[in-house]
């Protein structure tokens, strides 16, 4: 006689805040979608537990200008595309991406300090290459990021862009930016709880709405360092299930950038043969990395292989099934 038995269900207190990404015209913008990240009420895919009410989006970086040190396989995968930021944009568009990160880069071309008004029209151009929301990073110098965003912002008010980076010494002046022309930000810290906590908190001080703000407590790539990114993304989710408000932000990482650092992926030659084939290391390296983040907690997943996101994003229509 069958016999009932009871699975037992954790009772989480709190949930992941939702944060919406780009405008739609009728919201004062001219995003043709817009994504919403967040509100998971369990820890990944556990759908018995709690609600899952979104699927991890999946973003590809481009850049304003063609990058000179990519993995030459990521040449070979965008190909021409790679020339134009725009159809860059819309190559990504085509491949499946959510949502697309414009990287911003410290030079033009031609070796020139990059300039507000160069900023301003890429983003322009991108905008109008896709109907997908936008996240714009600057290069990752404190004063040219200030440079470079705070006139982007102004360009695209009413988008709802996701500005960057914001980290604990360089984020009021791209915050107030983000305030005044109503963007999101994204809030980038080291491996480390207590300091992706504060950061939010300093954000947040400002006048940020919490709803604005996506956090990046950094990630390394599979073999470099994604074991500790891992534990701490999983310590930042229990602690916003349990009910810490200043956790509760969705995650955003970038295992596509961090990847590709790794010889493993960039390079094909000088290499031991027992490493196997070169594009199947590559994008295998890029894929198992997200995948690993995925399943730690992340909204937001940064790739540039197109591969690797037909792949991640495979992974996860499967995983929402339960839903």
């Amino acid at each position: 006689m069958p016999i009932a038995v009871e699975i037992p269900k954790e009772k989480w207190t709190g949930k992941v805040r939702e944060v919406t990404l780009g405008a739609t015209t009728a919201e004062g913008g001219t995003r043709a979608k817009k994504i919403t990240i967040g509100g998971e009420a369990t820890l990944p895919f556990l759908h018995f537990d709690g609600a899952i009410p979104h699927s991890p989006a999946l973003a590809i970086e481009i850049k304003d200008r063609k990058p000179d040190d990519w993995s030459p396989l990521l040449y070979e995968a965008w190909g021409e595309a790679m020339d134009d930021s725009g159809d860059w944009a819309g190559a990504a568009e085509h491949a499946g991406a959510d949502l697309i990160l414009l990287s911003l880069s410290a030079t033009t071309l031609d070796g020139k300090p990059n300039t507000p008004e160069n900023a301003r029209a890429v983003v322009r151009k991108v905008l109008g290459a896709t109907g997908l929301p936008l996240a714009v990073f600057g290069p990752g110098q404190a004063e040219k990021d200030n440079e470079l965003i705070v006139p982007i912002a102004e360009e695209a008010k009413g988008e709802r862009l996701l500005l960057g980076v914001c980290e604990d010494k360089n984020y009021r002046t791209i915050v107030a930016a983000a305030m005044a022309n109503d963007h999101l930000v994204n809030s980038k810290t080291p491996m480390d709880v207590n300091l992706a906590k504060q950061l939010v908190i300093l954000i947040h001080d400002m006048g940020m709405p919490l709803e604005r703000i996506v956090m990046d407590p950094t990630t390394g790539a599979l073999g470099y360092g994604i074991e500790y990114g891992y534990s701490v993304m999983e310590r930042l989710r229990l602690a916003a299930l349990t009910g810490d408000s200043m956790t509760q932000q969705p995650m955003l990482v970038t295992p596509g950038e961090e990847a590709w650092k790794a010889k493993e992926s960039k390079v094909g030659e000088g290499v031991p043969g027992s490493w196997g084939d070169w594009k199947r290391r590559a994008i295998n390296w890029e894929t198992l990395t997200a995948t690993s983040l995925v399943h730690t907690g992340a909204d937001v997943v940064v790739l540039r292989h197109p591969e690797s996101l037909a792949r991640v994003k495979a992974m996860i229509t499967e995983l929402m099934k339960g839903h």
